[in-house]
């Protein structure tokens, strides 16, 4: 059994910032990539931003220079900087992580169960 649990949604005013996080936990061998992606009410789930194992990053053009995403991977957990935020990066925000399981060395697609973010005045 593996977990990821987000924290760190809520409600910021425009030009605020929140930093958003993802444990994992269970029965993990190690952690692949491992990113963020957002939904907005009425949209499709988007990429905001990937880590690999290596620390190789790469973001949506509308975050670029505004969030930052990062690991700690001896704690396995995800980090997920947002500065500069505006309305329109109101969303559900979810992790995932490609992990590697235990015993079997399985290869274990996993999704947070997502994390409220409101930017509004």
């Amino acid at each position: 059994q593996v977990q990821l649990v987000e924290s760190g949604g809520g409600l910021v005013q425009p030009g605020g910032s929140l930093r958003l996080s993802c444990a994992a936990s269970g029965s993990i061998f190690s952690i692949n990539a491992m990113g963020w992606y957002r939904q907005a009410p009425g949209k499709q789930r988007e990429l905001v931003a990937v880590i690999t194992s290596g620390g190789s990053t790469k973001y949506a053009d509308s975050v670029k220079g505004r969030f930052t995403i990062s690991r700690d991977n001896a704690k396995n957990t995800l980090y997920l900087q947002m500065n500069s935020l505006k309305t329109e990066d109101t969303a559900v925000y979810y992790c995932n992580a490609v992990i590697v399981v235990t015993i079997t060395r399985y290869e274990y697609d996993g999704w947070g169960q997502g994390t409220q973010v409101t930017v509004s005045s």
